[in-house]
């Protein structure tokens, strides 16, 4: 399945997109494309999209954590522009 044939769920994480990418990056660090996943056998494939997994789920609170970190900085405001507790 291409990415291009995957529609975007509304009900879906708001990150959801993102870790798709972030499983898409582990593959291809390790030289394997959706084609060439397909062609694994299904222990291998179940291995490898765990780890891809885990490795997205790492990257994830990473991201997050940063983006609070930055908020801490400069000091995290709502839509109207007042301090955020």
């Amino acid at each position: 399945m291409a990415r291009e044939d995957i529609q975007p769920n509304p009900l879906q994480s708001p990150l959801g997109n993102l870790e798709r990418t972030l499983i898409d990056e582990f593959l291809r660090l390790r030289g394997i494309d959706r084609e060439a996943l397909d062609k694994l056998s299904e222990a291998e494939r179940h291995t490898l999209l765990a780890e891809a997994s885990s490795y997205a789920s790492s990257r994830l609170t990473e991201i997050e954590s940063r983006s609070h970190y930055v908020h801490e900085l400069h000091g995290a405001q709502d839509a109207s522009g007042h301090p955020v507790k």
